[in-house]
């Protein structure tokens, strides 16, 4: 399908989502949001694609959600909550695609810009990036995720801080407190991120896909149910034509060459 606020491009295995709103800082309004969810379909149904980046074009990675965009949902509960599913959808499509994903960060990362890194597997931020949820600093409530996710992926109390004070946080900040995984000067984020995406495209896709999977649910389980996954999974995948690659290509002495099957 065509797309009008995204841009989406394949290239050697890796495929580059860029928001393209740049006039409105890249804010996601309902468009955006279905665009991204088409997106998530062609990449699982495409098996070339490997891995996937999300960046912004422009000044700012994104300034959150669209607010005038929003307001016809803000006329009844039963709108609000469709437009929040809808954010939900996304996100969730975003976080449960079967290949690594990346998202590059630089200038404002807010509100729902935060949350959609947050559904991201790995996260590459600009030293001089601005990181933060900023709904509680206009009296609002995050509605796309961040006070379950946030608090999973960094520092506990500081998490409850960034999401009940609204303050952000710089990039290296973010780094310290242990929500990206990478920080760098703002000229080297692009050849960061595709040193990461090309490293990535070489691992095995069903070897990825099920490492993602098992990490995923495993962090929602108790360790005891989270363990059986994963000798459940483990012994599946030891049926793949990629782990079969993995073992021969050790014993010859080689590199290996995964087909993702």
């Amino acid at each position: 399908m065509p797309f009008t606020n995204i841009i989406y491009e394949k290239k050697d295995r890796i495929c580059i989502i860029t928001l393209n709103r740049p006039d409105q800082l890249n804010a996601l309004d309902p468009t955006t949001y279905n665009e991204l969810y088409q997106a998530t379909l062609d990449i699982e149904a495409d098996p070339d694609i490997r891995v996937v980046i999300f960046k912004g074009n422009g000044r700012a990675f994104c300034a959150g959600a669209d607010l005038k965009a929003m307001q016809p949902s803000l006329q009844k509960a039963s709108l609000a909550v469709k437009y929040l599913e809808n954010c939900h959808r996304t996100y969730n499509a975003i976080e449960n695609l079967n290949v690594p994903t990346i998202a590059q960060v630089h200038g404002m990362c807010l509100a729902g810009g935060i949350e959609l890194i947050e559904a991201c597997d790995i996260i590459i931020a600009a030293e001089t990036a601005r990181i933060g949820d900023q709904h509680s600093a206009r009296g609002l409530v995050p509605g796309g995720g961040s006070t379950q996710r946030l608090i999973r992926q960094m520092n506990f109390r500081k998490a409850k801080e960034i999401l009940l004070t609204g303050e952000w946080m710089s990039g290296t900040e973010a780094y310290q407190w242990g929500l990206i995984n990478k920080v760098v000067p703002e000229d080297q984020l692009e050849s960061a991120v595709m040193e990461m995406a090309q490293k990535l495209a070489k691992q095995s896709p069903m070897a990825s896909k099920t490492i993602k999977w098992l990490v995923n649910k495993g962090i929602q389980c108790d360790l005891a149910t989270a363990l059986r996954l994963e000798i459940a999974s483990t012994a599946q995948h030891v049926f793949t034509d990629d782990f079969r690659e993995g073992i021969q290509s050790f014993l010859e002495r080689r590199k290996p060459e995964f087909k993702g099957s």
